[in-house]
């Protein structure tokens, strides 16, 4: 069973996790030759306050 995780900076919309969710499910489907319903994707939103690049954090960039 293959296994995605995806974490993102802020909060995605129900129909853009819905299009990602699809996206790459059809990707990793084609791409690995796996049926779509063994594919677990898991989409984390963090918080912009609790990510740092370059040791600045992204919500002050």
């Amino acid at each position: 069973m293959p296994y995605v995780s995806i974490r993102v900076a802020g909060k995605l919309t129900r129909e853009q996790k819905q299009k990602i969710a699809k996206g790459v499910t059809d990707v990793i489907s084609e791409a690995a030759n796996k049926p779509k319903e063994s594919i677990l994707l898991f989409i984390d939103e963090e918080s912009r306050e609790n990510i740092a690049k370059g040791g600045v954090l992204i919500e002050d960039m």
